[in-house]
């Protein structure tokens, strides 16, 4: 017996791939897995289609007029991770997934109220949570909790190098005052 899925447009967050890099390619398969949409920096674009990917969205063609068939542009005269953030939330995304170089979470802090983003980076996850925020994690794992304000947690410990580790295998819950608590994990 199978199991099959709908995914309904729009379900699944978005992925815009700003800089790929040496990023694992496993990782990328699961960002892909449920076929989302596709939005690519122009200057990635060459290398994404020699993957085998279907791009939908290319940001900032520069002249480019070769490109799939049905792939929409998006023009950049802002920052372009602002003008495809502007972009979803006007198509009314609920989510997207970021791959860059860095994690600059705290510089999309204007859009964290109207998309969930989540930053891809080589070696780390990096979100937006709000307080009673509770995830599943088993001991070890690693948490970077960029501490601006008190907050509470269980099953967490501080380390040495200002990291947190997680005390068992279980759920980790997070309680704050301010509106949003940015945290990232170890790849």
């Amino acid at each position: 017996m199978s199991s099959h899925h709908i995914v309904r447009e729009k379900q699944e967050p978005a992925l815009y791939i700003h800089h790929l890099g040496a990023f694992n390619e496993e990782y990328l398969g699961q960002l892909l897995e449920w076929s989302p949409t596709l939005i690519v920096n122009a200057t990635l674009y060459e290398k994404i289609i020699s993957l085998g990917l279907k791009v939908d969205l290319v940001v900032n063609p520069k002249g480019q007029d070769f490109f799939q068939e049905n792939t929409k542009l998006i023009q950049a005269s802002t920052e372009e991770l602002d003008a495809v953030l502007d972009y979803l939330i006007a198509e009314k995304y609920p989510a997207v997934n970021v791959i860059d170089a860095k994690s600059n979470l705290r510089e999309l802090g204007s859009y964290i109220s109207e998309i969930n983003i989540v930053v891809f980076t080589e070696t780390e996850k990096s979100y937006a949570i709000k307080s009673g925020f509770s995830i599943w994690k088993p001991k070890g794992s690693i948490f970077k909790i960029e501490v601006i304000s008190y907050f509470e947690t269980s099953n967490l410990k501080p380390e040495e190098n200002g990291d947190f580790s997680v005390i068992n295998d279980g759920f980790v819950t997070f309680d704050f005052t301010t509106p949003y608590l940015f945290i990232s994990e170890k790849l």
